[in-house]
């Protein structure tokens, strides 16, 4: 073969097919601060409507010294930005970039996407105040053309500022928030807002507002065609959320739903008065007949019948995160789940742990909260494997549940990445770091997290030399 005529090719001999390959491979800040203003063709390339539609902002890890972001945005931001502003309809920042990019007018935005923002951050930009101040005024952000938007937020003041109508055309909103709690601002709960199709809430904290905030805001989303929420409700003197609740206290104001994916878990407190609480089989009845589709359930009662946790979910289940899973957890397939959290007081035995292996086939995170020992012995219990857990959380869990995942002849974690742990705990499982590495599931371990100080003996430096 003759490869004389390939030594000479250059970039620019390719067709235009194959170099729109090659660019939409490419992170577009890189593509935008290098290779703009290179030449008439790449301009035509780049500057197509079909790729510049979608600024994206992010920069690769890989680029690792600010001052090479700072150059590369400011690069963007002042030869390029002005040219095609107003082709851009949707927009992804992250913190480094958003106040140079939102300083221009782009008058076809509809979808603004807020990537790795820490909540104090994402605070800062949208109340225009420091953000140690917590009486906080309304956001002065207002657009006329913004439909889509995902945000992540401290408390619940934030999201109803958003919806206060200065997003007038905003018909889908993805909301996180850190803590629905008691409201600071004076922000109307009542207005309707008929444009929003596309509704999510999630918020991993518990909440004892949901009657008084979270229903009365979704009360106002009469035209919603989707909803998904995750949710975690305390109540007191009170019962749990069921099927006839949600319908009563939600579903009946949305007439055009088509779509309801939801996982709340309620946490049930009565002491002012004897309220028995619903058995799961009587949770499962009051979804019958009202077009829930599948929902799946359980019921943990605490001390008496009194006070307990439901937790109900639409299947299959969709989100990625399974949160206070307890022994009462009775099973079912959970494909997207990547992370999930245990705790309870009473002991998890082998059983639970093997049904969480076949039930979460893609769990990459577990996190342990219980302090109980165990009733069972392991030696006559069958193998466990989790071919995709990146990273344990034992830094609240038994020395038992500790020896149950990191020795090799009871459970095989083959990607194994982060573990956290007591030292304690640490220490017995490896017998004061003399016990051979080799019966345990440190191959490919890169991170050691331990909470408390210590000094490390000389054996433990050789037995995590590796870190």
């Amino acid at each position: 073969m003759n490869t004389s005529n390939y030594s000479h090719l250059n970039i620019l001999d390719l067709p235009n097919e194959i170099l729109v390959m090659i660019i939409s491979k490419l992170n577009m800040v890189d593509v935008l601060y290098s290779l703009v203003d290179v030449n008439e063709r790449f301009n035509r390339l780049i500057f197509d409507p079909l790729y510049i539609h979608h600024l994206d902002m992010t920069i690769n890890s890989s680029l690792d010294h600010i001052i090479s972001i700072d150059k590369q945005i400011s690069r963007i931001c002042e030869k390029i930005l002005s040219r095609i502003q107003h082709q851009i309809k949707r927009l992804t920042v992250e913190p480094h970039s958003i106040k140079p990019i939102l300083s221009f007018n782009y008058s076809l935005l509809y979808s603004l996407s807020l990537v790795n923002f820490p909540e104090l951050i994402l605070l800062q930009y949208f109340t225009d105040l420091p953000v140690s101040v917590y009486n906080l005024p309304p956001p002065n952000f207002t657009s006329s053309t913004l439909t889509n938007l995902k945000i992540h937020v401290e408390i619940i003041d934030d999201c109803l500022d958003l919806l206060d109508g200065s997003l007038n055309c905003l018909s889908t909103l993805i909301i996180k928030i850190t803590q629905i709690s008691s409201t600071i601002s004076n922000t109307d709960n009542i207005t309707k807002l008929p444009k929003l199709k596309y509704f999510s809430l999630i918020s991993y904290n518990y909440t004892s507002y949901y009657d008084d905030l979270v229903c009365p805001l979704l009360h106002r989303m009469i035209n919603l065609e989707e909803l998904k929420l995750y949710l975690f409700v305390r109540r007191f003197d009170s019962i749990y959320i069921d099927g006839i609740q949600l319908y009563d206290q939600i579903l009946i104001y949305m007439l055009r739903l088509n779509k309801f994916t939801f996982s709340i878990k309620t946490r049930v407190v009565n002491k002012n008065m004897r309220i028995n609480l619903s058995s799961n089989e009587n949770i499962q009845r009051s979804f019958i007949g009202k077009k829930y589709g599948q929902v799946d359930s359980y019921v943990h009662t605490r001390s008496t019948e009194t006070n307990g946790e439901c937790h109900i979910y639409s299947f299959p289940y969709e989100f990625e995160y399974f949160h206070d899973l307890n022994i009462s957890f009775p099973g079912g397939m959970f494909h997207n789940v990547r992370n999930l959290m245990m705790v309870d007081t009473r002991p998890f035995e082998h059983k639970l742990f093997k049904l969480i292996s076949q039930d979460f086939p893609f769990l990459q995170h577990l996190y342990i909260y219980n302090d109980e020992s165990r009733k069972y012995k392991e030696d006559s219990f069958p193998f466990i494997t989790f071919p995709h857990l990146t990273l344990l959380h034992l830094h609240f869990a038994h020395v038992n549940y500790v020896e149950q995942f990191l020795l090799k002849k009871y459970t095989h974690l083959p990607n194994l990445l982060n573990l956290y742990i007591r030292y304690e705990s640490l220490a017995k499982i490896t017998n004061n770091f003399t016990n051979d590495v080799v019966h345990l599931n440190f191959d490919k371990l890169k991170g050691l997290h331990i909470l408390e100080l210590f000094v490390g003996s000389q054996s433990f430096h050789k037995y995590f030399a590796f870190l």
